[in-house]
């Protein structure tokens, strides 16, 4: 089993506060990097109300939430926060450039024998790898929405991704109280190579005009079982980063089934983007 105690995690969103979230409950000491202090609030701030949702639930004692709060320490700069830790998880917007630069920096500043993960959803393990000096301790650890909740994490390795590396993700993400499937590196891996042109039918099906939205849904809650239709789940995972995911696929495999619907390039371009600005395929209360 791995002795990493000391976790960094870059990006304080949705994701990285709840990555930031699960590595602290399992006893990992955890610095969680944003670029300005107000970011760095709003995530601890996010983590304390979900902590505090599970105290009234009786999942957890408030001794316990606030244990998992001290070993969580907001960093506003990356290379203090990276200098002596045995991991670095990244969870910054799924673009390839942002995490190129911040995966360089990461890459100048991480002790030599620290493992390098990437939380990306889509992006080639391989090719963010090859950024840095290290490909051989650089492995994909994606999380699913949301964190503290969702029990799996895709363990995926690069092309030279070691063996021993893969392990010691593996065996800890299981100390989080995660199920680890391991993939190897094309794109979208698994999760997402097969709900996303899912997402991207149903919304050829609004497109084409077969039904509406709340109809679409229905049929795949009532008669296939999921617990959410493939357009609400659309909107909870963001129009834009699902339009960004299948764009990856689409550039990836160079097959037309993976082209986006104009439908969803339209409401990204109106800024109709789901949950986060109150109106998708739905609308919200923000």
């Amino acid at each position: 089993m791995s002795d990493i105690k000391k976790v960094a995690v870059i990006g304080g969103g949705t994701m990285g506060n709840g990555i930031a979230h699960v590595f602290a409950m399992s006893g990992f000491n955890v610095k969680l990097v944003e670029t300005r202090r107000e970011l760095a609030d709003k995530a601890l701030n996010t983590i304390s109300k979900n902590l505090t949702r599970m105290v009234t639930k009786e999942k957890i004692t408030e001794k316990q939430k606030e244990e998992t709060l001290l070993r969580i320490q907001a960093e506003l700069n990356l290379a203090d926060a990276v200098k002596d830790v045995g991991l670095v998880v990244e969870a910054v917007p799924e673009n390839f450039e942002i995490k190129k630069r911040i995966f360089t920096e990461i890459d100048r500043h991480a002790p030599e024998n620290a493992i390098l993960a990437t939380n990306t959803s889509s992006i080639s393990i391989t090719k963010l790898a090859a950024v840095t000096g290290r490909p051989d301790r650089f492995i994909g650890m994606h999380f699913f929405n949301p964190v503290p909740v969702m029990k799996l994490v895709e363990v995926i390795q690069g092309l030279d991704t070691d063996a021993e590396v893969t392990q010691t993700i593996t065996d800890i993400s299981e100390k989080l109280g995660k199920i680890p499937v391991q993939a190897n590196d094309f794109p979208g891996f698994v999760s997402n190579r097969v709900l996303m042109p899912m997402i991207n039918e149903a919304i050829y099906c609004v497109y084409e005009g077969v039904a509406e939205p709340k109809a679409v849904d229905n049929v795949m809650k009532l008669g296939m079982a999921h617990p959410m239709g493939p357009l609400r789940l659309a909107d909870f995972v963001g129009l834009d980063v699902c339009l960004d995911i299948l764009n990856v696929l689409y550039d990836g495999f160079k097959d037309p089934k993976y082209r986006p619907c104009p439908l969803l390039v339209k409401m990204v371009d109106a800024g109709k983007l789901g949950d986060k600005t109150g109106e998708g395929f739905f609308k919200y209360d923000t």
